[in-house]
């Protein structure tokens, strides 16, 4: 999308062995600004309403545990593809069976502001077994996408 949106779009598509969902929102902050809160682990769960705690550095190569609301289950993404102020991918899972890949994006645009891409594909031959257990990414995403924005304007303020 050309236009800088000012609020979350959610896509969502799938497939039999496969599921994706994408968040796409413009923030008005530069992408150094918004990519201090996507990489502060300690701090994370201060802005982020999806995220309860973030054990272990984001950073290349880095290995973290996400723990999130309403679940004692913890997920455990390696930190791939990390390029400062611009993206990075979090994948865990165990291909070929279940893998989940999310990546970020930070794209400047004029004026200072930066549009903020966030996306994960699911797939694997046992989706088909859980995707009903899975839940729907869409509000997920779009409350993350927000609580970032919020954030993000707010310290650029």
């Amino acid at each position: 999308m050309s236009e800088i949106l000012n609020r979350p779009h959610i896509t969502q598509a799938g497939g039999v062995f496969w599921l994706l969902c994408r968040v796409e929102v413009g923030i008005q902050s530069p992408a150094s600004g918004i990519w201090k809160l996507l990489t502060d682990a300690k701090n994370f769960p201060r802005w982020n309403s999806t995220v309860t705690a973030i054990e272990g550095e984001i950073r290349d190569g880095g290995r973290i545990r996400v723990h999130v609301p309403g679940t004692e289950r913890t997920f455990r993404p390696t930190i791939s593809d990390f390029l400062a102020d611009a993206r990075m991918t979090w994948t865990g899972g165990f291909a070929p069976l279940f893998k989940g890949v999310r990546t970020f994006q930070l794209t400047p645009q004029p004026g200072g502001s930066t549009t903020f891409v966030m996306q994960e594909r699911f797939s694997g031959l046992m989706l088909p077994l859980v995707k009903r257990a899975l839940p729907d990414f869409g509000p997920v995403f779009e409350r993350y996408a927000s609580d970032l924005k919020r954030e993000a304007e707010r310290t650029h303020a």
